[in-house]
């Protein structure tokens, strides 16, 4: 199969935002693009969405698809600004809705969100398949770090957002409304399971000092060495270790600007009659 894959890493957010795309047709997906925040000023950039669009436009690609694996909590999504730009659809797992219910309560904004998820272009349902070009790629449903978490698998590639970190990283946290363990541990056993020779597309690495992000590593690898996840782990010990884990971090830097844009597809509030966009800081609530 002729699919091709490309990683941009953000270090700001330690963010990996990924292109597939099929060589016979130059048809493209962009997965998990990133938008630049600068919180001490409130400005947004488009450093990282640039060079995704560069890359597009200097390979000749048609974008098809911009795909994100869930709405994130530590980074803004650049989904919106690639769509102008370049094109294609915007898509995500049908379970938007129930994180979208859960923070217009947070934002008081259900007047403004519609909780359907009818501002995404397409709503995925576990094992939907869908092309890219030519290429034939399938929406595989990995709930647990939230209900809307998806994984995109394109032939041997699969672009697992949270669910999987490097081996030395493990997994995504699961203490964010909705997400639950016990449903992660089964939804990464079920990328695990799909063959030790594929590679798992990473959506952030945080790699030791003097090493560089990976990008991707093998289901075999994730299997024998993830230090949460690997195949000697039992549920009951990853609940527990997940658990514990969770209950020592503190919220992501950006979850009070991110969620607000990216439950908006990428796309800003609504600008008031001054012509600016403002976002919503909820006090004495998260």
């Amino acid at each position: 199969m002729p699919t091709k894959t490309h990683a941009f890493f953000d270090p700001a957010t330690s963010t990996f935002t990924h292109v597939v795309f099929d060589e016979m047709t130059n048809h493209a997906a962009i997965i998990d693009p990133v938008l630049d925040y600068l919180p001490s000023s409130g400005r947004i950039r488009h450093y990282n969405a640039e060079r995704v669009a560069h890359f597009i436009e200097k390979n000749s690609l048609h974008v098809d698809w911009i795909l994100e694996t869930h709405i994130h909590a530590d980074h803004l999504s650049s989904g919106a600004w690639l769509k102008q730009r370049l094109g294609g659809r915007l898509g995500i797992g049908t379970g938007i809705a129930e994180v979208t219910r859960t923070f217009n309560h947070v934002y008081n904004t259900p007047h403004e969100i519609p909780e359907d998820g009818r501002h995404f272009d397409h709503l995925f349902q576990d094992g939907e398949v869908f092309t890219i070009g030519s290429l034939n790629a399938t929406a595989l449903a990995v709930p647990g770090h939230t209900p809307a978490d998806m994984a995109y698998r394109v032939g041997d590639d699969v672009f697992v957002g949270d669910t999987l970190f490097s081996p030395a990283s493990g997994s995504a946290r699961c203490d964010f409304p909705g997400g639950d363990p016990s449903t992660l541990y089964h939804s990464a056993k079920k990328l695990l399971s799909l063959g030790d020779n594929l590679r798992l597309h990473l959506c952030h690495d945080y790699p030791p000092d003097g090493q560089e992000p990976r990008p991707w590593v093998s289901v075999a690898e994730q299997r024998r060495e993830n230090i949460h996840l690997n195949d000697g782990v039992t549920e009951q010990e990853f609940v527990g270790l997940r658990k514990e884990r969770d209950r020592q971090l503190e919220l992501p830097r950006l979850i009070i600007p991110a969620i607000q844009v990216n439950l908006r597809a990428g796309n800003l509030p609504p600008a008031e009659d001054n012509g600016i966009s403002y976002l919503k800081v909820p006090l004495n609530l998260l």
